[in-house]
């Protein structure tokens, strides 16, 4: 789902709109009773000298790397057309929605009815490389620059994730999202299901210092440069739907697999 109003609600299917009000009316509030509640950490590190950090690192990376963007962006406008970016409303820190730029990689490829085709089938060659690499993610270093995001913090995620979220979970915008937060859950669990994924981030609020970014950092770098890593880490997931009858924040896949509603359509 690739255009300029990426994030908001509309676009999202009748089939995830079913399962997301089945899972929210059926689990929410229990998930809520249930769940141990978050606690952000607060101190001088989160307050002011974090900041500091991103501008260090991310401004002489984006001047670094702009010829490489221009490059991009004329390759983006030959494969795909104009305009090259695409832009994404996201939730940021307090619950705050910004503006996050990308380069497009799919293109506007319709069926037979008019309908646009599945992501899967509109992403170009083209677009497949720079995701492999996460080259279409290079610009999100000018959110950081602007104060948007940080180079280490929770990822970035749609609007209409938030009313699914569970109060313990919705504290993960208690600070900026960031390029990463690389996992640091035990290598044996199943890293690859939103569980997981949220609960990373809430150990990240509550354990936020210079320590545990550099840390993360040093993940980080370590993840961008190992292929296998990056597949463990980012990949196979579809969109958060829910929390199941355990409280565990799943996907609209792993949704399907359990519940099997009928369509109504």
């Amino acid at each position: 789902m690739e255009n300029a109003t990426v994030g908001n609600k509309n676009l999202v299917s009748k089939e995830e709109e079913r399962y997301a009000s089945f899972l929210k009316n059926r689990n929410l509030e229990k998930t809520n009773a249930a769940d141990k509640k978050a606690v952000p950490r607060s101190n001088l590190y989160a307050k002011c000298i974090k900041r500091c950090l991103d501008l260090f690192i991310s401004f002489p990376a984006f001047v670094i790397l702009l010829p490489f963007n221009i490059i991009f962006g004329i390759c983006t406008f030959f494969d795909v057309g104009s305009p090259i970016f695409y832009k994404q409303t996201r939730i940021g820190k307090d619950g705050k929605p910004f503006t996050m730029i990308k380069f497009r990689n799919m293109n506007n490829n319709k069926d037979a009815d008019g309908k646009l085709l599945p992501a899967s089938e509109r992403v170009t060659k083209f677009g497949k490389f720079m995701r492999k690499y996460s080259l279409d993610e290079l610009l999100n270093l000018w959110s950081v620059l602007k104060g948007d995001m940080s180079l280490i913090g929770p990822r970035p995620l749609p609007e209409f994730f938030v009313e699914r979220m569970s109060e313990r979970h919705k504290m993960r915008h208690a600070v900026k999202p960031g390029l990463e937060c690389p996992y640091t859950v035990p290598e044996g669990s199943k890293l690859n299901n939103y569980y997981w994924k949220f609960e990373n981030d809430i150990w990240y609020v509550e354990n936020i210092s210079f320590k545990t970014d550099i840390m993360m950092l040093i993940k980080l770098f370590k993840l961008t440069f190992n292929m296998k890593n990056r597949a463990n880490h980012a990949g196979g997931l579809s969109y958060f739907i829910g929390y199941d009858d355990e409280g565990h924040a799943i996907s609209l896949r792993e949704a399907k697999e359990v519940y099997h509603l009928e369509d109504t359509q």
